[in-house]
């Protein structure tokens, strides 16, 4: 196994795996993977990653700060002994029935999401009657906020209305870069470098909703032009260069001659170089990505959790977008709990951040952007440029990164650190890459994108 080293300390860090056979795979279809998915396939929904995730939020602060959950826990136990050990039991074990009640409520809402709907009537009645029963009305009201939660609130029209808006201020400004050379005339040379446009309009949709719930198409106009304006950045700049050219003129010589003082008159091409102003336009399009606007976007930490809550569940309204081409099934993956140590490091925390916003994501070839989805490495060049760590390398191929890596040992690999593969297709050098997360797990765009071992085959 071949290493670079370590983004997470500054600089870009690799290890690089070469198969024997030459056909490393990146399905992750390992045995442990694969029971992985079992897992994730039989007990895991958008909803209860949710909750875990709330859940684990105080073990990565302790692990920041520098406690351990030990530790926190020790307290907790203590302070619950001296308030007195039997009401400390009884509510603890109220607690946890209470607890299983609700995890079993949300697999169930969420798995069954549109009979809930459809039922509403039917849901009202049995809320009544189970009133008096206990903890079974604690089922159906955790069931009622799934259901919630994981949805679109909006009506069809004005969230399909909202869309076209979005969509319309795009179409302009593709219609402005066409038209660049009309609205700049007279300038010898144009050049022009534009990133696609075009967003997720599930990202749209349930951003909108978080914000404004069940949103009218014209209470959302300003929202959409800010959107807009911080997705999309056009500059236009002139530049003058002072460039050579070789010019040529007829010059006119004469000679007397001397004998006869008859004058003799011809006419010769000379070549000369002269200066002049060549006039460039510089055009550049940047596409932020609508994904990478919204986390920006100063909204509260639930309020993002309920948006990646709506992201895996499409709203409950998968097919609403029709054949939208950016309309990208997020898949429903795996979620790999990293251990809170390496969170302290802000510079992989940063890079694993931008990197989990895209779990689920299907694998596009060539795709290098939240809008188009992404392949190998187009996913890991994003989340190096886009993660906030002041890194900027461009759209690099698996080989092209590994090219700006540092090779090192596998012993001496951290989180934040990239892996490549080679062999997974026929191509020289790495074929393959993946960042790399500590305890031999990394995340990469496989398909879809999702944690896998590294051992993957």
């Amino acid at each position: 196994m071949w290493s670079i080293q370590g983004i997470a300390e500054g600089k870009v860090r690799s290890e690089f795996e070469q198969d024997s056979d030459g056909n490393v795979g990146v399905e992750a279809a390992s045995a442990g993977s694969q029971a992985a998915e079992d897992t994730a396939r039989t007990g895991s929904n958008a909803f209860s990653r949710w909750r875990q995730k709330q859940a684990i939020k105080k073990e990565y602060a302790a692990a920041k700060a520098g406690r351990s959950t030990g530790e926190a826990a020790g307290a907790a136990a203590e302070a619950g002994k001296a308030a007195g050990g039997a009401t400390a039991k009884g509510a603890g074990k109220a607690a946890k029935e209470t607890r299983n009640v609700l995890e079993k409520a949300a697999e169930f809402i969420s798995s069954h999401s549109h009979m809930i709907l459809v039922g509403g009537g039917l849901l009202l009645v049995i809320m009544v009657i189970s009133g008096a029963m206990g903890s079974c009305s604690v089922f159906f009201q955790s069931g009622a906020n799934v259901v919630i939660d994981t949805s679109y609130t909006a009506d069809d029209e004005d969230i399909l209305g909202a869309e076209s808006d979005y969509c319309d201020l795009e179409s302009e400004l593709q219609a402005r870069i066409d038209n660049i050379r009309t609205e700049y005339d007279g300038y010898d040379e144009y050049r022009i470098h534009t990133d696609q446009i075009g967003h997720n309009p599930f990202e749209l949709a349930s951003y909108l909703t978080v914000l404004f719930e069940n949103y009218k198409r014209e209470q959302v106009q300003d929202t959409l032009q800010e959107l807009f304006d911080s997705q999309y950045e056009l500059t236009i700049e002139e530049e003058v260069e002072i460039r050579t050219r070789i010019e040529t003129r007829e010059v006119e010589h004469s000679e007397t001659d001397p004998e006869t003082g008859e004058e003799d008159t011809w006419t010769e091409t000379e070549e000369y170089e002269v200066e002049y102003e060549y006039y460039i336009l510089n055009v550049t399009l940047t596409n932020h990505g609508l994904g990478k606007v919204i986390a920006e976007s100063g909204i509260t930490e639930d309020q993002m959790q309920r948006y990646a809550v709506l992201m895996q569940t499409y709203g409950n309204k998968k097919e609403i977008f029709g054949d939208n081409p950016y309309a990208i099934a997020v898949q429903d993956v795996l979620h790999y709990d990293i251990p809170g140590e390496a969170l302290t490091d802000e510079r992989f925390r940063r890079m694993i951040t931008e990197a989990e916003k895209y779990l689920g994501y299907p694998y596009v070839w060539g795709g290098a952007s939240p809008s188009t989805s992404f392949d190998c490495s187009g996913f890991v060049s994003w989340v190096i440029n886009h993660c906030g760590n002041g890194w900027s390398y461009g759209r690099l191929t698996a080989e092209g990164l590994r090219q700006v890596c540092a090779i090192i040992p596998k012993s001496e690999a951290k989180p934040g650190d990239l892996i490549f593969f080679q062999g997974t297709y026929n191509t020289s050098g790495a074929s393959h890459v993946g960042i790399y997360v500590g305890n031999g797990m990394m995340i990469h765009c496989g398909n879809p994108i999702q944690y896998a071992s590294t051992e993957t085959s």
